[in-house]
């Protein structure tokens, strides 16, 4: 797929690139609501969403917000990770 590889290539790139980190919680959390399943925090998936039409649309907050706090604790994105995802948990 043509976005997954941008995705990785700009990943790969810049480790800390927010906008990138955005669109990956953006797809993963898409593909679980196309799946049937709920998000567990709604309110970080409309803030993503909130920051890439900012974005999209050129609007820079004069205000510091602290909407990426969430940044901080988002885990490695690495293909190494064994643990069980919430989606194999359900089978």
């Amino acid at each position: 797929n043509s976005i997954i590889t941008a995705l990785r290539e700009k990943a790969d790139a810049d480790q800390s690139d927010k906008t990138v980190k955005d669109l990956i919680w953006l797809l993963y959390d898409t593909s679980l609501l196309t799946s049937g399943f709920s998000l567990d925090e709604p309110a970080t998936f409309a803030s993503r969403i909130h920051r890439l039409v900012k974005l999209g649309l050129s609007i820079d907050d004069d205000d510091i917000d602290n909407d990426d706090d969430d940044m901080d604790e988002l885990p490695a994105l690495d293909d190494d990770d064994e643990e069980e995802s919430a989606m194999e948990q359900v089978d």
